[in-house]
């Protein structure tokens, strides 16, 4: 669990709502009308710019800011001179009853144990990646989507409300919940826009980077793990992908 992603978004929505909680009624920022308004609008209109199966996919991405487990660039390297090393003294197929953690990682190793050409397991990684790459982007895509719509649906709830409000300015009592829709999807849009979709943005392009740089730094090692690399320089090498300050010794 990305334990940032969680706390930044509870802490968010935690500091708003005891605002609302200190300053009267929670319940008066409670409309269903703009809820309906925002929140239908917005992910109805979504769809509408998306196939479904992407519309759909798009949710599980985000649950890769909550949920993503990305493997620390320091612990691959470590793993990656081992298995070459072990290479090095054994042979290539002295790796097939190897555990390997990262599942990148093993999908590599399990091409060169089959015996493929270097060439052919550099392309087939690099798809793995570029797919990667392309399956997140429609993710982020759809989420920027939601980002300009929701204050947009937010602006169109205040045009209703105001509409309904001039309409019935005979009627008092109609006046107050038609200003209520009028304000309050314009906050919903806003939150929405804000408080999760710009940063969930932010954050699938960062959870994206460190996985794809992850990957990268894989198929370097495989790269030099076919070309048969002393163990010492593979390390010298990898180590490139790490701060300065958290490379191992080299």
């Amino acid at each position: 669990m990305d334990f940032a992603t969680v706390m930044g978004f509870l802490l968010g929505v935690g500091i708003i709502a005891a605002a609302i909680v200190t300053g009267g009624d929670f319940m008066l920022f409670v409309d269903v009308p703009s809820i309906l308004i925002v929140f239908g609008g917005t992910f109805g209109v979504s769809l509408m710019r998306l196939p479904l199966a992407d519309f759909l996919r798009s949710f599980s991405v985000v649950g890769r800011a909550f949920m993503n487990k990305n493997y620390n660039p320091t612990i691959l390297i470590e793993e990656a001179v081992s298995l070459a090393d072990l290479a090095r003294k054994n042979g290539l197929l002295a790796l097939d009853s190897v555990e390997v953690t990262d599942p990148f990682m093993k999908k590599g190793i399990r091409l060169c144990v089959d015996g493929n050409a270097p060439d052919f397991v550099q392309s087939l990684l690099q798809q793995d990646i570029d797919l990667m790459v392309r399956r997140n982007e429609v993710g982020q895509n759809m989420w920027k989507g939601v980002a300009d719509l929701a204050p947009a649906m937010g602006m169109i709830g205040t045009l209703v409300g105001l509409v309904q409000m001039l309409a019935n300015m005979s009627n008092p009592a109609a006046i107050g919940p038609a200003m209520a829709v009028a304000l309050l999807t314009t906050l919903y849009g806003a939150m929405i826009a804000n408080v999760f979709a710009l940063p969930m943005i932010d954050k699938l392009a960062s959870v994206q980077n460190y996985e794809k740089t992850n990957k990268d730094l894989v198929v370097n090692f495989i790269n030099n793990l076919q070309a048969g690399t002393n163990p010492k320089v593979l390390k010298t090498l990898l180590n490139t992908y790490v701060a300065g300050k958290k490379r191992g010794e080299e």
